[in-house]
């Protein structure tokens, strides 16, 4: 609980996650201010104690309204494209809206003298993990797409403002977020995220489902990935701001949950849950796609008053089938 009532800007935060964050903060006792274009948000996903903004980050003009009307003590940035295939497609893109989009709020903000951030990265800054290691804080980073290049090069802005404009930051490194609470989970019609599809397949608003590849070195032949849920996830990022608001120093943290799962073993979850077989294809491997990327969580959990609540895929599975099964009954 912040000492005295903080103000928070969240960019991005009437997506998936930023949504989720949005009510964690505002629970905490902080006062939140949403700015999203609603490109891929939902401004029903909203908690309705929130000020909303619609526009986007790289409109300057609006940046200028917003911190000329509020004192804001800390941004949360999520705002940014995230489709690894897109923006194999269309590079250009993604460094516009993440890159340059990034940089304009940045400059903005610390004109307004503010100097906290706290910024949504993702684990697919590393590129590919090798021999199954879990990927920590430390290792190279050689991102394979446009994408994930765009976010590291914003962390790396955000380093180098640190210490030229003594700004402080805390840098999240997502592994694959899903799952749902009882009122807000995934609400994109044509996502990507394997957990939603699946339960998308479970709940029969999909006939079937595809399965890119069964032909890497795995287990199974299919991607291994390290999930979270998006409610641990975003409490992390109340937990990381608290850090640097008691004087923490700069930072990079993983979230993850250190564990790995294929896509196989996340489908059979799903189907132990729900009691009968999810409908599903095996197709071409996809543009982009690594075959293991596990985090190492030891350092948030050793820095951050952070431990997470969900620790198994079924009950990450389970949330986000029960989202998806009773979100058309509200």
């Amino acid at each position: 609980m912040p000492t005295k009532t903080q103000r928070v800007l969240i960019t991005g935060g009437a997506g998936y996650i930023g949504s989720h964050a949005c009510t964690e903060f505002l629970d905490a006792g902080y006062d939140v201010i949403v700015l999203d274009n609603l490109s891929t948000g939902f401004e029903e996903a909203l908690d309705t104690r929130v000020e909303f903004f619609k526009g986007s980050i790289l409109d300057d003009k609006l940046l200028d309204q917003i911190f000329s009307k509020y004192k804001i003590d800390a941004i949360v940035h999520f705002a940014a494209s995230l489709i690894v295939e897109e923006s194999i497609r269309d590079p250009e893109f993604y460094y516009t809206n993440n890159l340059k989009g990034s940089l304009i709020l940045f400059k903005k903000a610390i004109e307004c003298k503010i100097d906290k951030f706290i910024f949504s990265s993702t684990a697919a800054v590393y590129g590919e993990s090798q021999n199954e290691k879990l990927l920590d804080e430390a290792d190279f980073c050689s991102p394979q797409n446009a994408y994930g290049k765009s976010k590291l090069f914003t962390e790396q802005a955000l380093e180098d403002l640190s210490k030229a404009c003594g700004i402080r930051f805390v840098i999240l490194r997502y592994f694959n977020v899903a799952g749902a609470t009882l009122c807000n989970g995934q609400r994109s019609k044509n996502s990507t995220h394997l957990i939603k599809i699946i339960s998308e397949a479970a709940t029969a608003k999909r006939e079937t489902m595809k399965v890119f590849g069964q032909d890497y070195l795995t287990s199974d032949g299919t991607c291994v990935r390290d999930y979270i849920h998006v409610k641990d996830l975003a409490l992390a990022h109340v937990k990381a701001l608290e850090y640097i608001m008691n004087g923490g120093q700069s930072d990079i943290f993983n979230c993850g949950y250190g564990k790995g799962y294929s896509v196989l073993d996340v489908i059979h979850s799903m189907e132990k849950i729900i009691g009968r077989k999810v409908p599903y294809e095996i197709v071409a491997r996809r543009a982009g796609d690594l075959p293991i990327v596990v985090s190492s969580n030891k350092k948030i959990l050793q820095k951050l008053p952070w431990l997470p609540m969900f620790d198994s895929i079924d009950e990450i599975c389970e949330s986000s089938y029960k989202w998806e099964l009773n979100r058309d009954k509200s």
